[in-house]
């Protein structure tokens, strides 16, 4: 059997993309950066735009018979 879901929360991608370019921001001056920031999570939102719509809800499926569970990609 196939079950397919969607989940929303508006804040958890946003938090964990900050989250991660936080991290890489350590070669950035402090002049630089609020700009570095809002670049690097403009393109990593870019990205997940594949899997997520509108940054908050993430479709999946789950197959009982194999045990698996896949996100599907938002045309």
């Amino acid at each position: 059997m196939k079950i397919k879901v969607t989940l929303k929360d508006q804040d958890v991608l946003h938090d964990a993309i900050v989250d991660a370019v936080l991290k890489t921001m350590g070669d950035v001056s402090e002049d630089e950066h609020y700009e570095v920031l809002e670049s690097r999570i403009e393109k990593a939102k870019e990205v997940t735009r594949i899997w997520f719509r509108s940054d908050e809800y993430l479709r999946v499926e789950i197959d009982t018979d194999t045990k698996t569970c896949i996100v599907i990609p938002w045309k």
